[in-house]
Formats: structure tokens, C-alpha cells, sequence
């Protein structure tokens, strides 16, 4: 009787065992033949019962339902955006916790978990694509656990960030990206944009000043620096920097023009000349350096006019003419600069109230009449 009874226990026990896990035997079977909705049922229930949750095959199991949903056109549609990639990757994750990474289950749930990759990130792209930027987040934070070296997650995160105004984490995840000596002139744009959303020109300073230590000849952060420079009043330095710019684009028109204003603004009109001079010759289309140069050769004959118009007669009649006379040739020399700039810009008033004083120093009265005509236009 002993014996029997025994058995039966034996038996019982064994029946009870067999029913815990056939929830997982099931959505493994059911994996196999492709209908991954059934396993999906069955191993939601493995995972919910006590004595089968605590083993690294039920969510080793579980993990490759999901895993396969994701991947499937037809059954992924049961499935919320980046449910799939989701659900496997806690499922792996659980696996190696109660397997370790050199068990049965852990070891092929490593590889799963590499694989899985892909997924995240398609599945925060896919957030990301439908404004859900939370979500969109949590995907490429998963795909980041995945591979902790791989920057394409921290900065498909940082864009995440930023598209919902979350600028304090956009950044944090931009300065994750540099501690791993991520670099890429895409990546300063978006901090000296966000330093602009902020309004905080010291932090626009240190990116303008890191991009160009990471990149020193691009010349889109040269002039970003210079402009800075230039905001800030501080002309003399930016010439120096100008100067790298011009070697590193020695054919921008902007660059040679931009120069001489600088130099006009510190008062070295001769120097001034030259850059706007070497931008005429650059490109003869060049509005501001076509106009600067009519402006230099103007104030030359109006020095000259003064001068004479101030000396006594003796003073006068021993060189007052001559100063005259060489006024006129700086306005002739100012004409062809200030006639150029109306025809690039024909309706720039500066320019044309200049052309007027010039043509009539000139004896052109028609011709000043013509501009005084177009002024009165243009105030209408």
C-alpha cells in the first residue's frame, strides 16, 4: 500500500509540474507554427504564474514571441508603437537577470538582445515620426542599455528632447554624446540653436569656440564666431578671425566686404579700401562692398571740397583749385561704384541719395533730378 500510494503522489506531483509549464511548452509550440497570437496568450499566462515566472526559459520564451510580432507585418499590428521591441527587451534582460549571462537561456537571450536593436530604434523612429516623443525617448533609451556604445540612440534622443522643448535633457544627452568623443558639426548646430532658444549668448560662445577646437577650418562656425565678435563690438578681434576665415574661403566676396567694414569701424580707411576691393573683385555683384567703395571714394572729394572751402584766398589760390580738382576725380571714381549698387539693389535709398550729391558735384543735373524723382517714389 506504501508503495502504491507512493506512486500516485509521485504521479500527482508530476501531473502538477507538467500543468505550470505547459503554458510555456504551448507558446513555444505555437511559435513554432506561426501563430504568434496564440503564443503570445499562453505565455502571458506563463508569465503570471508563480511557479513558471521564476524561470529564465518562460521569458526567454517570452521574449522571442514578442520579438517576432515586431518583426511581423501582420501580427505587429496588434501590437502598440515599440510594444514589441518593449516587452522582448524586458523579457531578455529578465531571462539574463535569473539565467546569468552564461546560462542556457542567458547566453541566447544576449544574442537576442543585440538583434533587438534595430528594433528600438525603428520604434522610436516610428514615435518620433507620430509627435509621441516620450515614447520616441523610451525606445531609443532602450536601444542605448543595448549598445551603450553606439551613438546613433543618444542622438536620435537628444533630437526627441528638443522637438518637445526639453532642452535641459537634449543637452545632457548631447554631453553623454561628447564624453564619448562623439563629434560632428550637426551636433554643435543643434546646441548653438538651443543656446539661442535659450537667449544665452555665453553658452552660444563655448559651442561657436568647442565646434571650431573640434573643427577648426569649417567656415560656418568661423563666421558664427565672427558675427559674435561683431554683435559684441569687438572689432579688433574679429580680424584675426576674419583673417581665418578669408584662408579657409579665400573666394567669399562676404568675407573680403565684412573686413573692410571692420577696418572702417576702427579707422583704417586705406586698409578698408583693399577688402573692399578684393570683394569687387571677387564678385562684382557684391551690394555692400560695390557701395563701400563709392562711400570711400566720396568722403575723399568731400575732404577735398572742405579743405578748400575753408582756406583764405592766398591759401586758396596757391592750391584750393587742385583740391577741388582732385575731389572730382574721387567722386568720378565714387560714380561707377554708386551706379553698380543701384543696379544691384535699385531700390536702396542710401545709394541713390548718394548718386544724387554725386551727379550734381558732377554737373549731371538731369541725372540728379532722375534720383530725386525715384526718392520721392520710394516714400510714397
Amino acid at each position: 500500500m506504501k508503495k502504491i500510494l507512493l506512486t500516485l503522489v509521485a504521479a500527482a506531483a508530476l501531473h502538477t509540474a507538467s500543468a505550470q509549464n505547459s503554458a510555456v511548452t504551448n507558446a513555444i509550440l505555437f511559435q513554432r507554427q506561426g501563430t504568434l497570437d496564440k503564443a503570445r496568450t499562453e505565455i502571458d499566462k506563463a508569465v503570471q504564474n508563480p511557479k513558471t515566472s521564476t524561470k529564465a526559459k518562460t521569458w526567454y520564451t517570452r521574449g522571442e514571441v514578442y520579438d517576432g510580432m515586431a518583426a511581423s507585418p501582420i501580427y505587429g499590428k496588434a501590437l502598440g508603437a515599440g510594444e514589441g521591441a518593449k516587452v522582448a527587451f524586458e523579457s531578455y534582460q529578465k531571462a539574463i537577470e535569473l539565467d546569468g549571462k552564461d546560462g542556457e537561456f542567458g547566453k541566447q537571450a544576449v544574442a537576442k538582445m543585440d538583434n533587438l536593436y534595430g528594433l528600438a530604434l525603428n520604434a522610436g523612429v516610428e514615435n518620433y515620426n507620430g509627435k509621441k516623443f516620450d515614447e520616441a525617448i523610451k525606445s531609443y533609451q532602450m536601444a542605448q542599455q543595448i549598445r551603450p556604445q553606439d551613438t546613433t540612440a543618444y542622438l536620435y534622443a537628444a533630437y526627441a528632447a528638443e522637438a518637445k522643448q526639453d532642452f535641459a535633457s537634449a543637452k545632457a544627452t548631447y554631453s553623454k554624446l561628447q564624453a564619448m568623443n562623439y563629434k560632428s558639426p550637426q551636433m554643435y548646430g543643434r546646441l548653438l540653436q538651443i543656446a539661442r532658444e535659450e537667449k544665452n549668448d555665453a553658452e552660444a560662445m563655448k559651442v561657436v569656440q568647442q565646434a571650431l577646437q573640434a573643427y577648426p577650418n569649417n567656415k560656418a562656425f568661423m563666421l558664427e564666431e565672427l558675427n559674435m565678435y561683431l554683435a559684441a563690438g569687438r572689432g579688433k578681434e574679429a580680424l584675426d578671425k576674419i583673417d581665418r576665415a578669408i584662408a579657409a574661403d579665400p573666394t567669399n566676396s562676404n568675407l573680403y566686404a565684412v573686413k573692410g567694414s571692420i577696418l572702417d569701424q576702427n579707422k583704417q580707411p586705406e586698409l578698408a579700401l583693399a577688402a573692399y576691393r578684393k570683394a569687387v573683385e571677387t564678385n562684382p555683384e557684391n551690394f555692400d562692398a560695390q557701395f563701400n567703395m563709392g562711400v570711400y571714394n566720396y568722403n575723399k572729394a568731400a575732404e577735398n571740397f572742405t579743405k578748400a572751402s575753408k582756406m583764405d584766398m592766398a591759401s586758396y589760390q596757391k592750391s584750393g583749385k587742385k583740391l577741388e580738382a582732385d575731389g572730382k576725380k574721387f567722386f568720378e571714381q565714387a560714380l561707377p561704384h554708386f551706379e553698380k549698387a543701384l543696379q544691384i539693389q535699385p531700390d536702396d535709398r542710401a545709394t541713390i541719395s548718394s548718386l544724387q550729391k554725386v551727379y550734381v558735384r558732377l554737373g549731371r543735373n538731369a541725372d540728379a533730378e532722375k534720383m530725386n524723382t525715384k526718392l520721392e517714389s520710394l516714400k510714397k
